[in-house]
């Protein structure tokens, strides 16, 4: 299919959108960039306004100001609002509203059916080769597993070639024990076809195996925007680490360039706190422990106490308490369940590997 390998220079681009709904801001001052090829992630709590703007970028939802481009056409600005079916933009929605009257290969032609009748046929076939639904031609929606019906729902909306693709909680309906390699193939289809795409979910690991970029929202707001290694290497303030579940959360104060929490102090170069304009000395901040960070170890002299014990994907989390019992640590530890290292009510020594050591502002 030469049209879709076909990559434009060409950006989508947002900016200074502005959406109210019912008297209520739901969208402020969103902007960014996507190149063409990339898959950008939209991830966020329930309600933060991530699909509403997805349906502000297909032109379902009008905004109340701010401008959008899409393949170097103006869809939205202060004097214009381009409808929909002008846009050049495929949706695939979180139920994949496929009809239920219409075959397999009517539900990817709908798209197309002013295209002649050997061009249909042609594209059509080339879909169904695509998405791994050939013999599926002629099956109806309810005849068809939640994986072969979300990639009818792909296919229908790729088939008219458009400029970018807009896919809202794509995998949500998916079974967990299949989500992973559907997402791989898929990211590889869309690399294939050099598909832009925005898609819209509430997990981040969905954003870690699939995405080119993340953006972050909370409240209305794209909090950070960036690759997702860039983002989790350097997460723009405690919310978006936070709602990342990049590590464990520890207070800590900082007094000129020392760090001092539950585990002792830190000589600590960068005084600089993130999300925050300016601290005062002895503020209690919010330390981010990653994982790679935390060492532990038996010791006479310790500092911590294991207080409850749960079994993770990949090994065992470990709750734990200081031993004056004012501070709280979570801590995992990656392995076979069989080779549980600590027990209950053990006492432990803890430490952080330094730098980077990432302090945030409340």
């Amino acid at each position: 299919m030469s049209q879709l390998n076909h990559v434009s220079a060409e950006l989508l681009t947002v900016s200074q959108l502005d959406v109210t709904l019912a008297g209520q801001a739901i969208l402020q001052d969103i902007e960014f960039e996507l190149h063409a090829g990339e898959i950008l992630g939209l991830v966020g709590p329930s309600g933060c306004g991530k699909t509403t703007l997805l349906n502000t970028i297909a032109g379902f939802i009008a905004q109340q100001g701010g401008d959008i481009t899409i393949a170097g056409k103006a869809a939205i600005n202060p004097k214009n609002m381009l409808a929909p079916e002008k846009r050049q933009v495929g949706m695939i929605f979180q139920d994949y509203a496929l009809f239920p009257h219409l075959t397999v290969e009517q539900n990817i032609a709908f798209g197309i059916s002013k295209l002649p009748k050997s061009e249909q046929h042609e594209r059509v076939n080339q879909m169904l080769e695509l998405l791994a639904l050939t013999g599926f031609n002629q099956r109806y929606p309810h005849e068809l597993s939640g994986g072969q019906q979300q990639r009818v729902a792909i296919a229908r909306a790729i088939a008219p070639q458009p400029k970018l693709l807009l896919l809202d909680e794509p995998f949500s309906n998916i079974d967990a024990r299949l989500r992973q390699s559907l997402m791989l193939e898929l990211r590889q289809l869309f690399k294939q076809l050099k598909i832009t795409a925005i898609f819209v979910t509430h997990n981040k690991d969905e954003v870690f195996t699939f995405a080119d970029k993340m953006a972050v929202m909370a409240q209305g707001e794209i909090l950070q925007f960036g690759s997702p290694a860039e983002i989790c290497q350097a997460p723009a303030n405690y919310h978006v680490a936070d709602f990342l579940q990049l590590g464990s959360w520890l207070p800590c104060q900082v007094n000129g360039k020392c760090l001092t929490s539950a585990l002792g102090e830190h000589e600590y170069e960068h005084a600089q706190v993130q999300g925050s304009e300016g601290t005062a000395s002895g503020d209690i901040h919010q330390l981010l422990v990653k994982p790679n960070q935390i060492a532990f170890t038996r010791a006479e002299e310790a500092n911590m106490e294991v207080v409850h014990i749960s079994v993770a994907e990949h090994g065992f989390h470990y709750h734990l308490q200081s031993i004056d019992q004012s501070t709280p640590l979570a801590i995992s530890q990656l392995g076979i369940y069989s080779e549980q290292a600590f027990a209950l009510q053990e006492k432990l020594n803890v430490s952080i590997k330094p730098h980077p050591y990432l302090v945030f502002s409340c």
